[in-house]
């Protein structure tokens, strides 16, 4: 059987690249999530599980690895900040990626209403409080309370797909911005 005809019965185990390819052909939005300590340090990661999760009340959710250090740090705070990448925010991306205690040094960005780190250059911005901390498998689903919300800019926002960033533009999109262009 070829690759992409894999199936898999049930009570089989799934082979975790496998699992890995296919749930990587979904595109998915890179969103650092951030927060700052007592201390006033900052601390993020990114995630490419951002979602929303009611509107009423405005509830967000995104999913960190239970064995991440950056989200132990984020939980702890009871707050945080999403902050919708753009496009050209790859190199950002895999700085606060990272491991280590550097990721926000030469890092501009300015407190939130709530305090969390608002990152300069992005497309938009969630302020949140945690609602609730579900442990999932091998992960954790942090749900948090929207408190408020911006959009920044109108620029294309950062995506991920297997394996590599890029971002998207629609035919509709250019279509408009040819017409606006037209005489």
């Amino acid at each position: 059987m070829a690759a992409a005809e894999k199936s898999v019965a049930p009570g089989d185990t799934i082979d975790p690249r496998h699992f890995r390819t296919v749930l990587g052909s979904f595109p998915t939005g890179v969103v650092a999530i951030t927060s700052t300590e007592a201390d006033e340090q900052p601390v993020g990661m990114i995630v490419g599980s951002f979602t929303s999760v009611s509107l009423k009340p405005p509830l967000v959710s995104f999913l960190a690895d239970h064995t991440s250090t950056s989200q132990a740090r984020i939980r702890a705070t009871g707050r945080f900040c999403a902050n919708v990448l753009a496009a050209d925010q790859e190199r950002l991306c895999r700085k606060l990626a990272g491991r280590g205690t550097q990721k926000f040094d030469g890092v501009a960005w300015q407190a939130s209403p709530l305090g969390n780190p608002v990152l300069e250059g992005i497309v938009s911005w969630i302020d949140c409080t945690i609602e609730d901390t579900i442990e999932i498998g091998d992960h954790y689903l942090i749900v948090g309370r929207v408190r408020e919300l911006t959009s920044v800019s109108d620029k294309t926002p950062l995506l991920f797909l297997r394996g590599g960033y890029g971002d998207y533009f629609s035919n509709s999109a250019l279509l408009l911005e040819r017409l606006r262009e037209w005489p």
